[in-house]
């Protein structure tokens, strides 16, 4: 039990740890969350501070999900805890400790954690994300169409994970529950458009 806790733990103290606010920081530009969107994600500091800071915060939010998953694994715990610990890396993103619990939607954690329990499923929704954002070049419709395809896609490769996954996709539906009205409103802007 224990290890479990300790797992969970560390788990939500690194999703805790906000890498877009951290590298607008270490590269001198404006706390995301003031700026653009507002959200602290890699989409907003494309915007803020181009592709490359871009990407540097897409890999360290994804790791923040998948790096408690691996470790969870390597201690061998039962499925249940597993899920529970990328759970709470997935909520140290929307509701970091170290940053006033004002975090970002999640879409990259998530992604990171669902790699981690099952790199298949991870990789197909990681596709459908890839082809919305080539095909309509909205960000958030992409990561809404993922959400929404993630939990069938991981029932089929690992079940007993499902339910985390669905919980994950319901609370991703509502983080962007603005970007839905914008792109109802078609006043949505498409990735890199400031």
């Amino acid at each position: 039990m224990i290890i479990e806790v300790c797992a969970a733990l560390f788990a939500y103290l690194l999703g805790s740890l906000s890498t877009a606010v951290i590298a607008c920081r270490l590269s001198g530009l404006p706390d995301p969350r003031t700026q653009g969107s507002g959200n602290p994600g890699a989409t907003n500091v494309l915007r803020l501070g181009g592709k490359g800071l871009a990407v540097v915060v897409l890999l360290g939010d994804l790791l923040k999900g998948l790096i408690p998953v691996l470790v969870a694994l390597l201690l061998a715990l039962p499925p249940l805890a597993v899920g529970i610990v990328g759970l709470l890396a997935f909520a140290g993103h929307l509701f970091p400790v170290f940053f006033g619990f004002r975090g970002g939607k999640g879409v990259a954690t998530a992604l990171g954690v669902i790699l981690g329990l099952s790199w298949p499923s991870g990789l197909a929704i990681l596709g459908v994300w890839v082809l919305i954002a080539l095909i309509f070049k909205y960000s958030s419709l992409a990561a809404i169409c993922a959400a929404l395809t993630a939990p069938m896609i991981v029932w089929m490769n690992a079940p007993e994970h499902a339910a985390v996954v669905l919980i994950m996709s319901l609370v991703l539906l509502w983080r962007h529950r603005g970007n839905i009205r914008k792109l109802l409103d078609g006043v949505e802007p498409k990735i890199g458009k400031k």
